[in-house]
């Protein structure tokens, strides 16, 4: 599958023991930043535009900065974040004074679904005040579909916000929330010594007030994270479950991450012990390093990310592994049908690398079906039995094979499109002398198929050259139809290879009328949007558009008979229960703004292709 990027990565850590404990236990005062940095870059996949990190010292006195951050951009940034901050401790630190040396610590990782670029857009964001508990650094794997309100929210309320990004906009609304907060308090607190007050609001002070007043107002995906001045802690997940976290506690530490197998490698513990947060949850940690689980927000219909599960979770979770296996399983009876249900004739492969764990199901699922065939034969045959023909019956094996080999990276300061167009078609190679040209089928699976360019510029001329009798590429996705708004890079629904091929099998007085319906509800302040551009598929099969989709992604001149085959959406929630998020594929936004976004992006690519 061409690259799709994915929402950010984030990690936190808060010791509940004084360092000087975990110096004398492990020996070093960096067992916090090394965990840190483990939880980074274990999940570098989620994010590899930028990299940030802040920690908050409790025990710095007056004059001496108590919250520290660093930031860099890049693929490399993880690494050149963490040689900084240890340049700024040095060879010899002191735990009382040197920089980063602390007890509470969050980390990011961010891809920008914004296409917002500079260190300014890099997380954590931070709100400074002379106050520790108003000092704030926010950070978050998240995307909002509601930004506009939120701004006109704070605006109503007298304040001049200075940026239109999403979490410095969230930074401004939860800072004046922890402002009123402590005001509040500290009208509760009149005539008491002004220092013994800064105290008393930095032990009592409750973060799930603020979270309450801002996180309802907040629509999408959402795992944003926290982090005070006087080492509060918190990280809330959105009501529908959409992006996720999990966390690990002991008596000595409290880890979150965007992801459980990267807990368990990190703190060598089982997947048990590794709790999820779930929706409309928060995870608080206090100043005292108490944790507590609180409820923010009633959960919704419960919408975890289908697609998070498919293609960009890490693998090695013990579930992610085996609903992956299942995805390849269960579109078998669609690869069977394409290849007339040739197995012996036909070689199985993937393409790399993603899509590898369901290859392994696909083939386990092609060995239970053999093996059937293999005894209904044996058992129909006579007595006494043919020795040669029972074993060419056993001897029968599906033949899996790594076919397809990721070769180089495109190098995209090719400026010509022929000349980049050329080196894609190298991308891949081939394993050669494993397909018996003009008698073998080649089925390759994919994870999914999301705009089709690697397919049509790369892998099935690559794969054709191996002149296969039928060529079948597969993916263990459903078909995707529909834009993604919480996070993931799918925005833009004139960029589906699905959504266009049903678009050229589409009359334009129907297109005219889903147009129509669209305006209509555009400006609708009350009452639910409604999906009116799902009219465009139920009109059509789903076998209809597999095959525009063939026709389309073929180059020219291409020998081999190609076909294209999904799952279904049905098979997809029996093989991931419990990530029922399958707005990608049947347009079941689990949010208005969702829909409100889809209802944009459709009346945008109707006025771009129709009223040029």
């Amino acid at each position: 599958m061409e690259p799709v990027k994915h929402e950010c990565g984030v990690a936190m850590i808060r010791l509940r023991k004084p360092l000087q404990y975990y110096i004398e236990k492990y020996g070093s005062p960096f067992y916090p930043l090394s965990k840190l940095y483990l939880l980074m870059e274990k999940q570098h996949n989620r994010g590899q535009e930028g990299a940030g990190l802040a920690c908050v010292k409790l025990s710095a006195p007056a004059g001496e900065e108590f919250m520290f951050r660093e930031r860099a951009e890049g693929s490399n940034a993880i690494t050149e974040i963490f040689a900084s901050v240890y340049r700024q401790i040095g060879d010899n630190p002191d735990i009382g004074y040197s920089p980063f040396l602390g007890e509470c610590y969050m980390g990011h990782l961010r891809y920008s679904t914004t296409g917002r670029s500079g260190i300014s857009n890099v997380h954590p964001f931070l709100r400074r005040s002379n106050y520790r508990a108003n000092t704030l650094s926010l950070c978050g794997n998240f995307n909002l579909t509601n930004i506009d309100e939120i701004f006109g929210l704070l605006s109503s309320e007298g304040q001049h916000p200075r940026r239109m990004a999403d979490t410095a906009l969230l930074l401004e609304q939860m800072g004046h929330a922890l402002d009123c907060e402590t005001a509040a308090m500290r009208e509760r607190y009149e005539g008491m010594d002004l220092s013994d007050v800064a105290v008393r609001i930095e032990d009592e002070i409750s973060i799930e007030s603020v979270l309450r007043k801002c996180a309802p107002l907040w629509d999408g995906g959402f795992v944003i994270c926290g982090l005070s001045g006087s080492a509060e802690m918190f990280a809330v997940r959105d009501p529908w479950g959409i992006r996720g976290a999990h966390y690990f506690i002991d008596d000595e530490i409290v880890v979150l991450a965007s992801e459980r197998p990267v807990i368990q490698t990190v703190m060598n513990v089982g997947a048990s012990q590794v709790k999820e947060l779930q929706p409309g949850e928060a995870l608080i940690v206090g100043r005292n390093g108490m944790p507590r689980i609180s409820r923010i927000m009633e959960p919704r219909r419960r919408s975890a990310c289908s697609f998070e599960r498919i293609y960009f979770s890490r693998g090695s979770d013990m579930d992610i592994y085996r609903e992956r296996k299942s995805l390849g399983a269960a579109v078998v009876p669609q690869i069977l049908e394409s290849i007339g249900n040739d197995m012996d004739n036909t070689v199985f492969s993937f393409i790399p690398n993603t899509a590898e764990v369901a290859f392994l199901g696909m083939l386990e699922e092609l060995n239970r079906r053999l093996d059937k065939e293999k005894l209904a034969e044996l058992a129909s045959l006579p007595v006494p039995y043919d020795m040669e023909r029972v074993a060419r019956i056993i001897e029968r094996r599906v033949r899996g094979e790594k076919v397809a080999i990721k070769d180089i990276k495109l190098r995209t300061f090719i400026a010509e499109s022929s000349d980049r167009n050329n080196l894609a078609n190298h991308v891949y190679d081939v394993t050669y002398g494993v397909v018996r040209p003009g008698e073998d089928n080649l089925v390759a699976i994919d994870d999914s198929i999301v705009r089709g360019t690697t397919l049509r510029e790369s892998i099935i001329s690559i794969l054709a050259r191996l002149k296969p009798r039928k060529l079948v590429i597969v993916s263990s996705a459903p078909q995707i139809r529909y834009p993604d708004f919480y996070g993931i890079d799918m925005s833009n629904i004139g960029d589906l290879v699905a959504f266009r091929a049903a678009v050229a099998l589409t009359p334009r007085t129907r297109m005219e009328e889903v147009y129509r319906k669209c305006r209509e509800q555009e400006c609708r302040t009350s009452g639910n949007v409604v999906n009116y551009v799902a009219e465009i598929y139920d009109a059509l099969s789903a076998e209809d558009i597999s095959a525009e989709i063939v026709r389309m992604l073929t180059p020219a001149g291409i020998e081999p008979e190609v076909d294209i085959v999904f799952p279904s959406a049905e098979s997809l929630r029996c093989s991931i229960p419990n990530h029922t998020g399958d707005w990608y594929f049947t347009g079941d936004y689990p949010t208005q703004g969702g829909l409100r976004l889809l209802n944009r992006a459709f009346i945008d690519f109707y006025k771009n292709v129709y009223r040029k």
